[in-house]
């Protein structure tokens, strides 16, 4: 038989003793465990006379319950003390000052902030629209004919038959903001957009900013201005500006607009081709079509637009002469910027 009062006495010794988590599961096994006292104590419950099994069963399983006790007791305890030694040896100096190496925007992400900030500081407002587009947005009400090359497979990535593509600028922001705002308009409309090129100064995916500003008695001078104005700002120096003629369906007149090599100083270079001038976007008056389209009256509204990519300028503004540089993710260039 089984001195239950000394067992007893015993646990109480043994556990008290445990000076860590280790040492408690050790002694846990042994009284507990698959093999432990107590677990070979139940067993023996069929060997003990049947008058006397139901007293023995009750001492046992009080034992039992006695142990689970004060073993969860002793655990916690235990792990308070080292969570208190722990936190006393991993004292942290807050009033230390923190040194951190941080991360820093992408260079096309640092060239749509640039750009965006000077629009606005020049009171237009900032329009989004998806990149998923209709034909109908994209090409239709921006007066591209049907059979234009740029609607033809080899240059648009269309998603399906249902006229839905990937759209080939921001454009189709300028005509939504159109359909649900009434002039005056004063908008930029800067995201991603698909083509399919794929060469050293082209990618299938890229970066636009295009401008619309609709108001009453706007002519090509205001158009001018707002442009030189940003290009100024923008390469922090009084660059030259020089306005091409030039032909697009949404405008007319249109222009391509030149600055001043910022490279050779316009001495001409490899980059400027010799020429002194780099090409940097194009821009026009609105037609009166696409106007129309909108529900714009055209004799009593005018505007203009213009349209760049922000790759050529972020090009342009940091000296980079491949655009596949800003995709590769390499940290060494990144970390320049």
């Amino acid at each position: 038989m089984i001195d239950f009062q000394e067992l007893q006495k015993e646990l109480e010794e043994v556990i008290k003793s445990a000076g860590d988590l280790a040492q408690l599961q050790q002694l846990k096994t042994k009284y507990l465990g698959k093999n432990g006292l107590i677990t070979q104590a139940i067993a023996r419950i069929k060997e003990v006379p049947p008058e006397e099994r139901r007293e023995y069963g009750l001492r046992v399983n009080r034992l039992k319950e006695f142990a689970e006790e004060l073993f969860k007791k002793k655990e916690e305890e235990l792990k308070a003390l080292e969570i208190e030694k722990r936190l006393s040896q991993e004292w942290i100096d807050l009033s230390v000052p923190l040194e951190t190496k941080l991360g820093s925007l992408h260079p096309i992400t640092q060239t749509m902030n640039r750009i965006r900030d000077i629009f606005v500081s020049m009171g237009f407002s900032v329009m989004e629209g998806p990149e998923i587009e209709l034909e109908e947005y994209n090409f239709d009400m921006l007066n591209i004919p049907k059979e234009h090359p740029a609607r033809e497979m080899q240059d648009t990535f269309y998603v399906n038959r249902e006229g839905y593509l990937l759209r080939t600028h921001t454009s189709p922001v300028q005509i939504r903001t159109m359909l649900s705002q009434r002039p005056p308009i004063y908008m930029i409309a800067p995201g991603k957009v698909y083509r399919r090129d794929d060469d050293p100064t082209h990618s299938p995916m890229f970066h636009q900013v295009e401008g619309l500003a609709i108001d009453k008695d706007i002519n090509f001078g205001h158009m001018k201005y707002t442009i030189e104005t940003f290009l100024k700002e923008f390469f922090e120096v009084n660059v030259p500006v020089r306005f091409r003629a030039s032909y697009f369906p949404f405008t007319e007149p249109s222009a391509e607009v030149d600055i001043g090599c910022v490279i050779c100083g316009g001495d001409g270079c490899r980059v400027c081709k010799e020429s002194g001038w780099l090409e940097v976007m194009g821009c026009g008056m609105v037609h009166p079509e696409v106007l129309k389209n909108c529900q714009i009256d055209p004799e009593e509204y005018q505007g203009f637009a213009f349209g760049m990519g922000v790759e050529r300028l972020a090009m342009l503004y940091f000296g980079i002469d491949n655009i596949k540089l800003f995709f590769e993710n390499n940290l060494r260039f990144l970390k320049q910027f």
